[in-house]
């Protein structure tokens, strides 16, 4: 078959099926053209899901008759003075958009220019453009788009429903507005108002106003704030506490140069950020800014515009890091406010308990059963620790300490309180002016071991305590294998161990931070993880996971009997020690309770 020339109206839509996927790609892209005419108050409004009609108003600078004529033909743009692709500061670039949407369409634009004494308007339908006429519209652009892909009717067909596709657009025009939040957005599905994004007064507090107007309070709430430099590359934004997380990647939204970009290395930074704080299945809700030299970033990759291309992508990735730890370390230990809601939801949800009826008793078999009393009581009431008293657990389960204790407002007091018992040898009770805090006691120590053995390989300085005769371990070949492959790594971290034949490892050294340890169960654990990720991430990365694992069997575990001093010890360690709200597995290391929740709790709220 002879090669041919496509005819001029086949070569717009195939183009158009690379920047025009659905009703949202057509917002996004009429968007960004109204951005860069330096828009203040953009609006959109859509019908059946944007398929029968679109229509994006905006007050930026408009355009003449003689550019309007422009605008609609293939590659005429006003967004490349220079025609240079490497220095781009503009949104949009290509000038393919409007000729692409109006060759599957019909499409107007109707538009005045500043000081301009009347408007112009002009109508592609379905490829075949107009003649530019008078029109009346205030200063500014508006375009619309009526019956889309009418004249690709079989692309018509893998559209969604009209719900599916109005969320659609209703999650372009909140990515778009958290990108440029000194702007204002509204949005209307079918004639009634879905979005009204206003600018504040104040424009210093646009971008967190904005941020919580679109992401919600229970993110603004529990996030910290990031703002990291290295060189020429600026990281900024929210990033949420590691206990606020979602199952997924949705909540994280993340700029390029005030573009909405999805690209590997910043998610994958982002995994790297919270590794060791949250569980390998959750993702953290973030909203990052990231501002880059415009040479050290190609965004010519994507039709859509949606992929960047970084000149040093390692950088990049490690500022992300870098900025995200440093804000999550100085944030300090934090419970997140949604966790008390958790639990009181979850102890609302007790088949016994109904607030809505507080003076009924529950039937009796509805009660919970009271708890067997073992040998050994482990609901303990241990003294509180003040002048004359002594540092041991309390003989009886019901005595609270004496009653000469010094007033809490006699001392000042501490961020996480101060331990006033431990239930079920496994949690702290630590009481302070206003509520109550629970501590996982094994969490929050072996988070507090990490950071320490963390601290120790930073500084070149792992602590080892010998054996007085070495260990020997024997385990499978593969698992032996790796622990001999992974000797140096071990023994910068004051695990010091050699191969012998059959699987035997004989262990001469352990971290002495660590203390006694099982080395057996300790050395088939770093096996097991050596083995699942060998192949996967940094060198840094396996060292923090083989840290994270030693750092399990160095800690108090659940069931050991803790006197105050110990408590209280754990939680001044807890107070001084980066990421301590969160276990090395991402679970939370201490719930806190406010006097208000308490009273919620029993129904007094």
């Amino acid at each position: 078959m002879p090669i041919r020339r496509l005819p001029e109206g086949t070569v717009n839509r195939i183009a158009a099926g690379e920047v025009v996927e659905r009703p949202a790609s057509v917002v996004k892209e009429l968007i960004e053209n109204a951005l860069d005419a330096g828009a203040k108050s953009i609006s959109v409004g859509i019908a059946s899901g944007g398929k029968t009609e679109i229509a994006v108003a905006d007050d930026g600078h408009g355009m003449d008759a003689g550019d309007l004529a422009l605008a609609v033909e293939r590659h005429a743009t006003s967004k490349l003075p220079d025609d240079d692709l490497f220095a781009i500061q503009t949104l949009g670039f290509r000038g393919e958009a409007l000729p692409s949407i109006g060759s599957v369409s019909r499409l107007t634009v109707t538009s005045r220019a500043d000081a301009a004494e009347e408007a112009f308007e002009i109508t592609v339908d379905a490829g075949s453009v107009g003649t530019v006429t008078p029109a009346a519209i205030p200063r500014g652009t508006r375009v619309t788009v009526a019956d889309l892909f009418r004249a690709t009717p079989a692309r018509l067909k893998f559209l969604k429903s009209d719900r599916a596709e109005s969320m659609a657009v209703s999650q372009t025009i909140r990515e778009l507005a958290m990108a440029h939040p000194r702007t204002a957005f509204k949005l209307q599905i079918d004639g009634h108002t879905r979005l009204d994004l206003r600018v504040p007064a104040a424009p210093d507090g646009a971008r967190d106003n904005r941020l919580r107007a679109v992401m919600g309070d229970a993110f603004a709430d529990n996030a910290v704030d990031v703002n990291y430099e290295r060189g020429t590359i600026r990281v900024s934004g929210l990033a949420s506490l590691p206990t606020v997380n979602r199952a997924n990647t949705r909540a994280q939204y993340l700029f390029v140069n005030g573009r909405v970009v999805r690209d590997r290395v910043l998610y994958g930074a982002l995994r790297g950020a919270y590794q060791g704080l949250i569980a390998h299945d959750r993702q953290p809700m973030v909203a990052l800014y990231i501002d880059v030299a415009m040479r050290d970033v190609d965004i010519n990759v994507h039709p859509a515009k949606t992929e960047v291309r970084f000149r040093d992508p390692q950088t990049v990735r490690s500022a992300i890091v870098a900025g995200v730890r440093a804000a999550l370390r100085e944030e300090g230990p934090r419970p997140a406010t949604t966790m008390a809601d958790q639990t009181l939801r979850r102890a609302r949800a007790a088949p016994w308990l109904h607030f809505d009826r507080p003076t009924e008793a529950p039937p009796a078999s509805r009660l919970p059963s009271a708890p067997p009393v073992p040998d050994a009581p482990y609901l303990r009431h241990p003294a509180r620790k003040t002048e004359g008293v002594r540092d041991e657990p309390a003989a009886g389960a019901g005595h609270a300490g004496p009653e000469t204790d010094v007033p809490l407002a006699s001392v000042p007091e501490p961020p996480l309180g101060r331990a006033r018992t431990q239930l079920h040898r496994m949690f702290i009770v630590s009481e302070t002016t206003d509520g109550l805090i629970l501590v996982d006691q094994h969490a929050a120590h072996e988070r507090i071991v990490l950071e320490s053995i963390k601290a120790s390989l930073d500084k070149g300085e792992p602590q080892s305590q010998m054996l007085l005769t070495p260990e020997v371990v024997r385990l499978e070949p593969a698992a032996a294998e790796v622990l001999n492959h992974r000797a140096e790594e071990l023994q910068s971290l004051g695990l010091v161990l050699t191969a012998g034949g059959d699987g035997a490892i004989a262990v001469h050294a352990t971290p002495a931070i660590l203390g006694h340890v099982a080395v057996t169960d300790l050395l088939q654990d770093l096996a097991d993880e050596l083995l699942e990720h060998s192949t996967a991430g940094t060198l840094r990365d396996r060292i923090e996971q083989v840290c994270s694992t030693m750092a399990c069997h160095g800690s108090v575990r659940a069931g050991r009997v803790l006197t105050v001093t110990e408590m209280d010890a754990l939680l001044r360690d807890m107070e001084k020690t980066p990421n301590s709200g969160q276990c090395n597995h991402g679970r939370p290391t201490f719930v806190e309770l406010k006097r208000a929740d308490l009273e919620r709790l029993f129904g007094r709220r």
